[in-house]
């Protein structure tokens, strides 16, 4: 009895580990790199086979020719995609105070110019310290220092930003967002083009 009870536990622990550790995620793997082919592989920007970054997980700009995203609490370093994490900070804690007296310095050196008020999300880390997305403020906020310091159009950077934003999910959740890397990655192209472009005018 007891050798009897023993093979049908080890016959139904083999033919679940197969089903649940086997055949299932490989089914619902294939079918996500089938159907979603960029979304199962983390949506990875990828420029000429260099993966630049993700679409889902934020990077670290100061330069003040790009736009800046979030600040970030994760660690050891800001945007680690390993230690996903909030501060869990009050807004009266010591350290949030300081983290956003900091950005809002950063911010002023940058453009000193700018009299508009800061838009609170450039000044604090989201849930997940590795938010990809500004608002539109924020952008919009940045627009001509950008501008300035690329030596482009106003208008320009306005219609990068356009070409960058997220509108609200299924069209009622939420507000229109920016993608701060793929933003930036537009900078650098346009700026490419327009640097090919004038090396390619007659003298």
């Amino acid at each position: 009895m007891f050798m009897q009870s023993l093979r049908i536990s080890v016959l139904m622990w083999i033919t679940l580990t197969v089903i649940f550790g086997v055949a299932y995620p490989g089914i619902t793997t294939l079918a996500a790199q089938t159907v979603f082919p960029s979304q199962s592989q983390g949506s990875l920007i990828v420029r000429v086979n260099n993966t630049i970054g993700s679409r889902l997980v934020g990077q670290n700009f100061s330069d003040p020719k790009y736009f800046w995203g979030r600040l970030s609490a994760t660690g050891p370093v800001p945007y680690n995609a390993a230690a996903s994490s909030g501060s869990n900070l009050s807004i009266s804690n010591e350290t949030f105070l300081n983290n956003a007296k900091a950005r809002i310095a950063a911010l002023q050196a940058a453009d000193p110019d700018n009299k508009a008020a800061i838009p609170v999300d450039l000044v604090t880390a989201s849930g997940s310290g590795l938010d990809p997305h500004i608002s539109l403020a924020a952008a919009e906020y940045q627009a001509a220092r950008v501008a300035r310091q690329r030596g482009m159009g106003y208008d320009t950077i306005k219609t990068l930003i356009g070409e960058n934003t997220q509108g609200r999910q299924w069209g009622v959740l939420g507000e229109p967002v920016v993608n701060v890397l793929t933003l930036n990655l537009a900078l650098d192209e346009k700026a490419k083009i327009n640097a090919e472009g004038g090396a390619n005018k007659a003298p």
